[in-house]
């Protein structure tokens, strides 16, 4: 692998990593070079285009040099970083969280048109927050209300609740050890106490397809974040019974899912006697979210 030289060009630089990750198994290795250059060396976009000439460092080369062993390694740019955008906002990431991806986009998306209008004190819950990404967006989005993220990883909660610091909503955030919703009491019969929005992006991904999925997602997201059992839709059954008994009534539960498990979803929430209240795709077009809301 072609080392990075000290003192060398950016553009010669840029070059060179470009050339050592043009490897089988990394999809666009001038976006990721250009990614792992500029965070390297802390130039953005504009100083690279405007002084390509201009000489990197020894730290940065040394820097980037490692950082492009570990991408050949399988290793995805963001977690190498330590960090991704989503939402517009910088989540912290580590190895008991997700990394959160654009395709999540389309739940927080969905969710907000349920809670765009009425009470201003709203009442979230997420359920599996992981880095905190779904709820801290609606958060940020919603500045009236309140939400509670739960998930089973206690280092994921650490890594959550940095970024609520970090985002400046820790005091409108509050995160909880705990497996999916049980910790949390129904709601009063006149629907006093409820939440107003309950949100996941459980497991869904069938335990026998884990191995075949990119050595990204495989090699490095946390295995118990993406295994939803034999069929991949174990978590959705208990989400959806206890939404029953947490939302306020009219509230809406949304969640997402797997490209081909729209229909099987629609069947388990309406078991539960949930009421369909839309869906959203992804930025690729494929039904990624949906909307149930529980009978007024």
């Amino acid at each position: 692998m072609t080392a990075i030289i000290p003192g060398s060009a950016m553009a010669q630089a840029l070059r060179a990593a470009r050339a050592a990750l043009s490897v089988p198994g990394i999809a666009d290795p001038a976006l990721d070079a250009r990614i792992l250059l500029m965070e390297a060396t802390g130039c953005d976009a504009t100083a690279l285009a405007r002084d390509p000439q201009a000489p990197i460092d020894a730290p940065a080369a040394v820097r980037l040099d490692g950082w492009i062993a570990r991408r050949v390694a399988g290793e995805p740019v963001w977690r190498i970083l330590g960090y991704r955008e989503f939402w517009g906002l910088r989540f912290a990431l580590a190895p008991d969280t997700l990394e959160p991806r654009p395709d999540t986009e389309a739940l927080v998306a969905l969710a907000l048109r349920h809670v765009a209008s009425g009470r201003e004190e709203k009442r979230f819950l997420d359920l599996g927050t992981g880095s905190g990404c779904i709820l801290l967006a609606l958060l940020s989005e919603c500045r009236g209300a309140f939400g509670i993220g739960s998930d089973r990883a206690h280092a994921a909660l650490v890594t959550a609740r940095a970024n609520a610091r970090a985002l400046g909503l820790a005091d409108r955030a509050a995160l909880v050890q705990a497996d999916w919703a049980a910790p949390f009491a129904p709601a009063a019969p006149d629907g006093g106490g409820g939440f107003d929005l309950i949100v996941s992006n459980p497991p869904y991904i069938p335990s026998a397809d884990i191995a075949g999925l990119a050595r990204e997602v495989s090699g490095f997201d946390p295995h118990r974040a993406l295994d939803g059992g034999d069929d991949g839709l174990a978590p959705y059954s208990p989400i959806c019974r206890a939404a029953m008994q947490l939302l306020r009534p009219g509230a809406a539960l949304v969640l997402e899912h797997g490209h081909d498990q729209e229909a099987a979803l629609r069947g388990i929430a309406e078991s539960a006697g949930l009421v369909f209240a839309g869906s959203e795709a992804d930025l690729g077009g494929v039904l990624r979210a949906q909307a149930f809301t529980r009978p007024a």
